[in-house]
């Protein structure tokens, strides 16, 4: 193996730079010579490439976001896309490939595997963390210490002027950033599709905690923290529907793309840089339609169908803490 290429691809995370700085010196060091495509799938299509030398990388690993830009890119999904992208691949005289991006990504490596004969290896860089055979995947730590900063911040204002603020996380169809911010951010209430997969929970219910919540601890902030399209109209919506249900000022706070920002904390560098080194030497080896992930601190070679098979589950002990143990409504009732 001569030459290999990278891209990044779906929604950006937190340390993808600090993966790609992986790559490129991993593959200095092996001897081989390191090519970015630009913009994701698109970058294939238009050859849009360039050589990525050591210089390239210095100084990106505490950057968020990605050098080789990200986008979404529909004409490749086709049979003439994937065609298109193998010729040119063969046309750069590429080897090997990686790709950096979610589960999407990994549908799009698998396509592309039915038109090339090169290796392709990916990295789960989501910061949704919904991808299963790794129990972490590149920005998810980041995303949680961005929302649980909102929150802490929320939290503040919420309890000076004693209302309710419903804050919507990202998470797309997962609620591990929803979950881990609750738990950190001590929030009364959480609100996650897994929680909850067959219809929203109940309006009556939601209002119901919230007024037995201040009889026990009287007018004071409530924090409830959900998932974005959990509810009809989003957090925006439920606000609105509780204050009329309960008469207490409610106010919604959505995060949005303030997640997927930001200098990845320690914890995605430290993944993204061992992921990235890894697909080098998976690559060398031979190793192709995988994902490199980690579980109980192993590296793990993971085919791309089972990254994507069956949904990711929540810590199930966390749930029952924050469902149970750290339910103020629920505590009062045991002690009671």
């Amino acid at each position: 193996m001569k030459r290999i290429a990278m891209l990044t691809s779906g929604g950006d995370a937190p340390g993808m730079n600090a993966a790609i700085r992986a790559i490129v010196l991993a593959s200095h060091y092996s001897g081989i010579q390191p090519l970015g495509y630009q913009h994701g799938f698109n970058g294939l299509l238009e050859q849009e490439y360039r050589y990525l030398g050591t210089e390239d990388v210095y100084n990106i690993i505490q950057r968020g976001g990605t050098i080789l830009k990200s986008a979404r890119c529909q004409p490749f999904t086709t049979p003439e896309g994937a065609r298109l992208a193998a010729s040119n691949l063969n046309q750069a005289k590429v080897d090997g490939l990686i790709i950096i991006g979610g589960d999407g990504s990994f549908h799009g490596a698998e396509h592309l595997s039915n038109y090339w004969n090169g290796k392709i290896v990916g990295l789960p860089g989501t910061i949704d963390n919904d991808i299963n055979g790794t129990d972490a995947t590149i920005g998810y730590y980041t995303a949680i210490d961005t929302a649980l900063e909102s929150i802490d911040k929320v939290r503040d204002t919420a309890d000076a002027f004693e209302r309710i603020f419903l804050i919507e996380v990202m998470g797309r169809h997962a609620g591990f950033i929803g979950l881990s911010a609750a738990v950190c951010s001590g929030a009364e209430q959480v609100l996650l599709p897994e929680l909850y997969p067959d219809a929203p929970p109940e309006l009556d219910d939601l209002a119901e905690h919230i007024q037995r919540a201040q009889k026990i601890r009287g007018k004071c902030s409530y924090i409830m923290v959900m998932s974005e399209n959990l509810w009809p109209g989003g957090a925006t919506d439920l606000a609105n529907q509780l204050k009329a249900r309960t008469g207490i000022e409610c106010r919604p706070v959505i995060l949005g793309h303030v997640q997927r920002g930001g200098s990845p904390v320690s914890l995605d560098r430290m993944l993204a840089s061992k992921l990235g080194a890894y697909a080098v030497e998976a690559l060398l080896a031979g190793k192709t339609g995988i994902m490199i992930g980690e579980r109980n601190q192993q590296l793990v070679e993971v085919p791309f169908q089972q990254s994507w098979n069956k949904p990711k589950a929540l810590d199930p002990y966390l749930v029952k803490i924050q469902r149970q143990v750290f339910d103020l409504v629920k505590n009062e009732n045991n002690t009671n």
